[in-house]
């Protein structure tokens, strides 16, 4: 073997990150003779916790750590998702939803999208929506299991994921990650000590004059990123240029409004805000770049648009979007915040998080600190930062909207290489296109474009095989298999009660 076996992880910083963190790695790597796992966290140091919604990956996160759902749910005090709702983004009064899941049925051996723009181009006014079953169910409030034992039934093209407490998320995943021999250690660190000559990290210290040594160390301390970006200077890239919101301000409410299992995302003059419902609050923010708007005018419109009454002073946070040039350099690793930013308008905050702990255990290293697997895991993040961009950045340069100096600046802006291509290769012909399979797939680049108002001019051949009124039948058919399974689902708080994972009505006032 080219070294010896890794036997003190060091974490600093608990929170989210921190915690799946030390679940996923002692559950992986528990039994290993000698292992030692230790968190270094600090109750005076707050967490961001406003990273509430997720995507359907989490399953695979979960099943690795054998989580039983109903158990989750309860202690999370989660609820459903099947999508998020774009409220405004195209122009105001227009909304859309990007469903989990897939579109309509797949006919003549192309994708089903192509039968619906041959559609439109025959007079078909429907949007896309009601081709989803995600969508479908989603504005209808109804949420049951996917069936994908049952390959004719539009529930099997179903996909869900959570919306949940982040800080109820952390305990929830502390206590399975203490269960398996994790040692949490109280305390701040006030300076990271290296060795002179390699610069490798050998022990961060505490305010009271502990060391905590380790062999590898895995950064989980937020934007801070002490050991990463302080001590190791690794420098940061800055994707400001390409999303310009730099500024949130985030504070829960009590219910109210629809209960809807979709995260909602509503455009607003400088940025957009976000609308979570969980079964105990409603988590709201509002992300905005403050070049174009100033701390109070996007608290005050924030308080101006909540669903309930405020439960917490609103908590303002900083950002700039971007990674740092590296995520694993010497014997450090960065994850969430540490590492890098994107803003959560696709909720993809804890999936990066989660898909570089897979990532980082694929490559898991021995004390000889292999640089070839180094260099290919940075690649590999970097290269999923970047993809995840571009999509986010699809929202703001594809809009109708210049009612602002924001909006106005977002339209007008280059877009990144990749994403332009995709852009035109949709516009011209229809097709989605999906490198290297990324992240995002092609229902989800093709449930924004569309949504986002990109028409293209034309579609597949093969689509124009159908005549007019047989391609109009066989979508209307679909439309109604879809309505027809909607309504025969339970309503997502019938599904919670039903399952046992429902909170007690008591429990939603004080949790």
């Amino acid at each position: 073997m080219n070294g010896e076996p890794i036997r003190k992880i060091v974490i600093v910083g608990g929170g989210t990150a921190g915690w799946m963190a030390a679940a996923a790695i002692a559950k992986i790597l528990g039994e290993f003779p000698g292992l030692s796992i230790q968190l270094v966290e600090s109750d005076a140091i707050g967490t961001v916790g406003v990273g509430e919604a997720t995507i359907p990956q989490i399953l695979s996160f979960h099943k690795l750590l054998e989580i039983d759902e109903n158990e989750f749910v309860r202690e999370t005090h989660a609820t459903y998702k099947l999508g998020i709702e774009f409220v405004d983004w195209l122009r105001p009064g227009h909304s859309y939803v990007h469903p989990f899941g897939t579109y309509g049925l797949d006919m003549l051996g192309i994708e089903f999208h192509h039968f619906w723009l041959r559609g439109q181009e025959a007079g078909e006014t429907v949007p896309l929506d009601p081709y989803s079953i995600g969508a479908a169910a989603g504005r209808a409030g109804k949420f049951f299991w996917p069936q994908l034992n049952n390959p004719r039934s539009p529930l099997s093209k179903l996909a869900y994921a959570f919306q949940f407490d982040a800080r109820l998320y952390a305990a929830f995943l502390r206590r399975r990650a203490e269960a398996h021999g994790v040692i949490r250690l109280e305390g701040k660190v006030i300076q990271v000590h290296q060795d002179g000559e390699t610069g490798f990290v050998e022990s961060v210290e505490l305010e009271d004059g502990s060391r905590i040594e380790g062999e590898l160390f895995i950064d989980c301390s937020g934007f801070r990123s002490l050991l990463l970006g302080q001590a190791l200077q690794v420098p940061f890239e800055d994707w400001s240029k390409w999303l310009p919101c730099d500024r949130a301000v985030a504070v829960p409410c009590t219910l109210g409004g629809d209960r809807q299992p979709l995260t909602r995302s509503t455009a607003r003059p400088a940025g957009w805000q976000w609308r979570i419902p969980l079964q105990h609050r409603i988590g709201n923010g509002h992300v905005y770049s403050s070049a174009h708007m100033e701390q109070d005018k996007a608290t005050d419109l924030l308080l101006a648009n909540l669903d309930g009454e405020p439960l917490a002073e609103p908590n303002h946070l900083r950002f700039t979007a971007g990674h740092r040039a590296q995520f694993w350099e010497k014997n450090v690793v960065a994850l969430g915040l540490a590492g890098g930013f994107l803003e959560p308008l696709e909720s993809t905050a804890i999936h990066l998080v989660q898909s570089s702990i897979a990532r980082f255990m694929a490559f898991f290293p021995t004390t000889a600190f292999g640089e070839q697997e180094r260099l290919r895991f940075n690649r590999d993040t970097r290269r999923e930062y970047v993809d995840i961009r571009d999509f986010l950045v699809l929202h703001y340069k594809s809009t109708e909207r210049d009612d602002s100096e924001f909006w106005r600046y977002c339209r007008n802006l280059p877009p990144p290489d990749g994403l332009a291509e995709k852009m035109a290769i949709f516009e011209g012909s229809g097709r989605v296109v999906r490198e290297h399979d990324e992240f995002f797939t092609e229902p989800s680049w093709l449930a924004v474009m569309a949504g986002q108002g990109i028409t293209p001019k034309g579609y597949h051949p093969v689509a124009g095989m159908l005549d007019e009124a047989e391609t109009k039948k066989r979508l209307e058919h679909i439309r109604q298999v879809i309505a027809q399974a909607v309504s025969q689902m339970p309503t997502q708080e019938d599904f919670l009660q039903q399952q046992g994972s429902a909170i007690p009505v008591g429990e939603r006032a004080s949790a």
